[in-house]
């Protein structure tokens, strides 16, 4: 009976011990990427930066569609505003760095990090593996790639208006942020383009700049608008007039460039002298040397709500002490974000901000599979212990 009796118990310890062999644990997934960053910009480019300072195996994908593309130079960027480069078209061109020599710079000095991989192409798609733990990237080609983590650094686009001239001059004359190219405009005579409801901001971001300014609010000046005025923003005509801006509400049938400050321009002082002609319905023309506009401007790219990206209004929503979305394993950076700050600086601030976030988040992963694989052994200890016992039980007897 005793050999039953313990063989019993042999037979119960050696079927705990197998199921101790596949108690399941965290894994990390085999993926060919730690990070894919969508997006070449300064935000996207910053983050591929971090993440290969600490040797994490990124890839970007660059679909060479870039919010400042038209933009004749970056300025606002510490160490890059007026700094030269052998890539400038022109040694008479006004300072400041041209977004293309900029992104080549910045592709030049991460190449030399093993684990940055950089390539040309459109994402197209994105899958969530798991909920999050991995994802699979199809591109335009229709090569994939899997990952661990997303890092989403697709920018906004601009809403033009059809007005013909405009997306002529965009970005070279007629612009939307003062701090990147109004300087080069400064006390020149000054159009601003948009709504009435948004002209109050924008006198008060350019005055410093601009003194004869003139609102262009194209059919705008309606009693709904004066009430959202009204109650928003009390005293705003009284505003206005303090700063002598001149309110012109006739629809605008066209804008003319008459001289490109590409081509006039002084060197020496940093000014660009750009000229236009507003052509109005009514048959009127003023003549206007830059341009302050409030356009609205969209997602460049809709893979994150196909991952679950939650958006507000047209910024993707992401936690600003992290960068982090909605979507397990899915970060947000650059203009695209809801952090509310439009510029390179930003952009590069946020990239890198994921690149921190995304590598610990990584490694916490990671360090998991080691506890669990230790609590696992701690198992497979006490079960050899208890099997040691009996067989000793055993043998005594």
């Amino acid at each position: 009976m005793s050999f039953f009796k313990y063989g019993s118990a042999l037979l119960l310890i050696l079927v705990a011990v197998g199921e101790s062999l596949i108690i399941p644990r965290s894994t990390v997934p085999v993926t060919d990427y730690d990070v894919l960053v969508i997006g070449g910009g300064p935000s996207g480019l910053s983050a591929l930066s971090g993440l290969a300072r600490v040797r994490r195996k990124t890839l970007m994908l660059d679909s060479a569609e870039y919010r400042n593309q038209n933009t004749r130079h970056m300025h606002d960027i510490i160490g890059n505003d007026g700094k030269s480069s052998h890539l400038e078209l022109s040694p008479n061109k006004s300072a400041g760095t041209v977004p293309a020599v900029f992104r080549y710079n910045a592709r030049e000095m991460i190449a030399k990090y093993p684990t940055a991989y950089m390539k040309n192409a459109t994402a197209t798609s994105i899958v969530s593996v798991n909920n999050g733990s991995s994802f699979v990237t199809t591109d335009a080609n229709g090569t994939t790639y899997s990952s661990r983590k997303i890092i989403l650094a697709t920018g906004l686009s601009d809403v033009l208006p059809d007005t013909p001239g405009v997306k002529d001059a965009w970005q070279r004359g007629i612009f939307w942020c003062d701090w990147c190219d109004g300087y080069e405009h400064r006390d020149q005579s000054f159009g601003i383009l948009g709504s009435i409801v948004d002209a109050v901001g924008s006198v008060i971001e350019s005055e410093t700049l601009f003194h004869d300014i003139i609102a262009f609010v194209n059919g705008t000046y309606t009693d709904e608008n004066v009430a959202i005025l009204d109650k928003n923003r009390p005293g705003w005509v009284t505003e206005l007039q303090g700063y002598g801006v001149v309110i012109n509400n006739a629809s605008i049938k066209s804008i003319d460039r008459i001289q490109d400050g590409a081509v006039i321009h002084n060197v020496t002082t940093d000014t660009e002298y750009d000229k236009f002609k507003v052509t109005l319905a009514n048959g009127s023309s003023i003549e206007r040397d830059a341009f302050l506009t409030n356009f609205p401007s969209i997602q460049h790219s809709t893979l994150g709500s196909s991952l679950g990206v939650e958006v507000y209004g047209e910024k993707m929503i992401v936690n600003p002490d992290s960068m982090r979305t909605a979507a397990l394993g899915v970060f947000a950076v650059g203009d695209a974000n809801s952090d509310n700050a439009t510029n390179v600086p930003h952009a590069m601030y946020s990239g890198k901000k994921a690149a921190v976030y995304v590598h610990v988040e990584i490694e916490k992963e990671h360090a998991a599979t080691f506890l669990q694989k230790r609590e696992a052994e701690n198992i497979h200890e006490r079960m050899g212990h208890d099997l040691e016992d009996l067989w000793k039980r055993l043998s005594s007897d």
